[in-house]
């Protein structure tokens, strides 16, 4: 459905103004659409097959329902530079750089993976407003992320769907 897309797009547009810690922002966005929604639930149903982790082909087939996805990335972030010790180092310079994990890189500075939620409620709450069905999915972001649907060390992704009752609800 070409307004799921529209859907979509406004989405982005609120999580790229959302607010961020320090005026800085390091929020990757993308809209997955058409063939690449198949791409993404086709990897995510192998993905989970290879890795014995569950869900993975609930989530995937979700998406192949989707009219779009929203992913969003905290791609390269810097520390704030409050040495709050959110990120559990008394001082920002101490956190180490983010090293590769299972699935995401890091550790990160606290505020910036508050940046990537705020941004998260915008979108969410922008599709809300639009009467769009859609569901946060950590499970979405791991596949994106593997293959290169976009760029950043943390993936989340929002489906979107509009049916007569939401296909993320009684999964």
């Amino acid at each position: 459905m070409e307004i799921m897309e529209t859907v979509a797009q406004l989405m982005a547009l609120s999580a790229r103004t959302a607010p961020k810690a320090a005026g800085k922002d390091f929020v990757e966005i993308k809209v997955v659409k058409g063939d690449d929604l198949n791409r993404l639930a086709d990897a995510m149903l192998a993905y989970g097959q290879r890795s014995g982790k569950t869900n993975f082909d609930r989530d995937g087939n979700n998406v192949r329902n989707s009219g779009a996805v929203l992913l969003l990335a905290l791609k390269d972030a810097k520390t704030t530079g409050l040495n709050c010790g959110a990120c559990g180092y008394s001082k920002c310079a101490e956190l180490p750089d983010p090293v590769a994990g299972s699935e995401f890189d890091g550790p990160w500075c606290a505020w910036r993976v508050l940046d990537l939620g705020i941004a998260l409620g915008s979108a969410v709450k922008t599709a809300s407003i639009l009467n769009a069905d859609n569901r946060i999915m950590y499970r979405v972001g791991v596949v994106a992320r593997q293959l290169g649907m976009i760029e950043g060390q943390l993936v989340v992704g929002v489906p979107i769907s509009a049916t007569g009752k939401s296909i993320y609800f009684d999964r």
